[in-house]
């Protein structure tokens, strides 16, 4: 059984840990809110452009149509883009996407397919990389807040590699902000870009003509689009780790108060049973004179 001093020593450990978590759950909640804003403010200038696209994409077909539009018409080569934060302590924020990832990729490769991948925040790079390092193409850091600069150089490596025929399918991989406790592992198409289902609007009857015509908008807009699809993830990958690390700061706050009370108990129990003991050497000594 542990002394008393060493008992005492571990309390004050678990004390000092219950102080740090309980920091970090205070930093996570004051900076959840601004990037929850974030997230939502970023999500009707992604679904406009969404709209705008589809409704060009109605427009156009045939030869004429832009490739990060149609795709190559093959489905052997693909670029899986998996998006993390670059940090942990936010429970199974960070392996929820990685796990999901790992699955499409396991998938695709027992299917024949030959599959790339870019990782984006360090903890998607660490967990990928013994498995897969091989299929490695590049990585970059989410850094500390999301950044027009890193999306944009993502999604040039991911256009310049389509251009080069290096691939014929992106997916990206990130996880969805949904409420404070629920975040969604998703995997969004970029190319062939998808632009069936609710992003039409809907022109009752009207008929617009574009100046320049519609293939030139599109070459123009949808590389832009893979940068806004980058950097949207990004911000609702910010926004999820914020509340998976208050979560997981919380719960550990409160394992680390209920430690501390079980020593507690068992330190009480641990110098009552000494006293006890010591009383009775007393009693004994006493009446053997």
């Amino acid at each position: 059984m542990a002394s008393l001093k060493e008992m005492r020593n571990r309390i004050k450990s678990v004390e000092s840990t219950q102080k740090i978590t309980k920091a970090l759950q205070m930093v996570a909640a004051a900076k959840l809110r601004r990037a929850q804003q974030a997230a939502q403010n970023a999500r009707p200038y992604a679904e406009r452009m969404a709209s705008v696209i589809a409704n060009l994409a109605a427009g156009v077909s045939g030869d004429g149509a832009p490739k990060l539009l149609v795709g190559t018409g093959q489905d052997v080569k693909h670029l899986i883009i998996v998006a993390t934060s670059d940090r942990g302590l936010a429970g199974g924020f960070n392996s929820s996407i990685v796990r999901m990832a790992r699955d499409r990729i396991a998938t695709l490769i027992a299917g024949g397919k030959e599959v790339k991948i870019i990782t984006l925040g360090k903890k998607a790079r660490d967990q990928l990389k013994r498995l897969y390092g091989d299929r490695f193409v590049e990585s970059f850091e989410a850094g500390a807040s999301p950044s027009l600069s890193v999306a944009e150089a993502v999604g040039q490596k991911v256009a310049a590699m389509f251009e080069a025929g290096d691939v014929d399918v992106v997916s990206l991989a990130y996880s969805k902000f949904k409420s404070v406790v629920t975040q969604t592992p998703t995997f969004q198409q970029m190319i062939p870009a998808q632009v069936s289902g609710s992003g039409v609007v809907d022109l009752q009857g009207a008929s617009y003509e574009y100046e320049p015509d519609a293939e030139a908008i599109l070459e123009t807009l949808l590389p832009r689009n893979l940068n806004v699809q980058v950097l949207s993830a990004m911000l609702e990958n910010q926004a999820g780790f914020f509340a998976a690390q208050m979560t997981a700061m919380d719960n550990a706050t409160r394992a680390a108060g209920d430690m501390i009370a079980a020593l507690n108990l068992l330190k009480n129990r641990t110098r009552q049973a000494q006293i006890t003991k010591e009383l009775i050497e007393i009693i004994s000594g006493a009446e053997a004179l």
